[in-house]
């Protein structure tokens, strides 16, 4: 069972653990109680929620992270378990000596799935993606001539309109493919944390800050299917991010993949590539 992605964007709510449950209470009233066990995140909005450190603690036993957000819909800060899969520490210490020439090859795979996985969400609304599948074979390890940008700018024109720019300080669209990543950027952290892989030791990306980089590498083949289930809920013009959008947009995590071992959740098939990653790493 793919768990529940639960988002708190309410001020004022204190969360806490009642008998295997996460409790919602607002005031002296329990608004709401999500059972522990059902949590694949838990995602807080809410600048004026308040938790409890046992709550904190029992989702870092159980590998969920807890993710603070902005009101841009990014991720500020993650609550990131300390003891995660049996053989972390071997894994860990086999990603920090990852070379460079490999972390290179390993990010040209994820380009090149990234930009086919494009021109799949173009043919499935109806566009002409054989443009990025041209692309997807020049990709080099590495990716020097960063083809991944100049499929990105006939990608966007294709999937939301020639008039589109992705901007992640705009509303619109572009918020809704800012929540619609976090949940993504999420469901990669717990993919990492289970795979006992550390989610700062990326192999591409480089922000300062960022708690998450390797999630926002893992994470790059998926964003089409976001992109694409964005571009259905907006196109008969319903591209406001209130409380029924993101119930919809919060469905990509149980969206099924076809693969080699038949049709996946989105959510199981990030835990594959995370556990496959490691494999790489320890040289199986």
């Amino acid at each position: 069972m793919i768990g529940r992605f639960i988002e708190i964007a309410t001020d004022g709510v204190h969360l806490s653990v009642e008998r295997g449950f996460m409790r919602i209470a607002d005031a002296d009233e329990v608004v709401g109680r999500v059972p522990l066990d059902d949590m694949a995140a838990l995602i807080v909005h809410g600048h004026g929620a308040s938790f409890s450190a046992n709550l904190v603690s029992r989702l870092a036993r159980q590998g969920c992270p807890m993710v603070i957000c902005d009101q841009t819909h990014s991720p500020t800060a993650v609550v990131w378990p300390a003891r995660g899969h049996h053989e972390q520490g071997r894994r860990m210490e086999a990603q920090a000596a990852a070379s460079l020439p490999l972390r290179k090859r390993l990010w040209r795979d994820l380009i090149r799935a990234k930009i086919l996985a494009q021109a799949d969400a173009l043919g499935a609304v109806g566009e002409n993606g054989a443009a990025l599948r041209d692309l997807a074979r020049r990709v080099r390890s590495g990716d020097p001539e960063n083809i991944e940008a100049q499929a990105a700018r006939r990608y966007w024109q294709l999937m939301m309109g020639p008039d589109f720019r992705r901007d992640r300080e705009r509303g619109g669209i572009n918020a809704c493919l800012n929540y619609t990543y976090m949940i993504l950027r999420a469901g990669a952290a717990r993919a990492i944390s289970g795979a006992g892989l550390h989610p700062s030791l990326s192999l591409h990306h480089i922000s300062r800050g960022n708690p998450l980089r390797l999630a926002d590498d893992l994470m790059e083949p998926f964003r089409p299917y976001a992109d694409l289930l964005v571009r259905r809920m907006a196109a008969p013009g319903a591209a406001n991010l209130d409380r029924d959008t993101k119930k919809y947009l919060a469905g990509l995590m149980a969206l099924d993949l076809s693969g080699p071992q038949g049709a996946s959740p989105i959510q199981t098939c990030l835990d594959r590539c995370a556990v496959s990653l490691a494999q790489v790493f320890l040289g199986q």
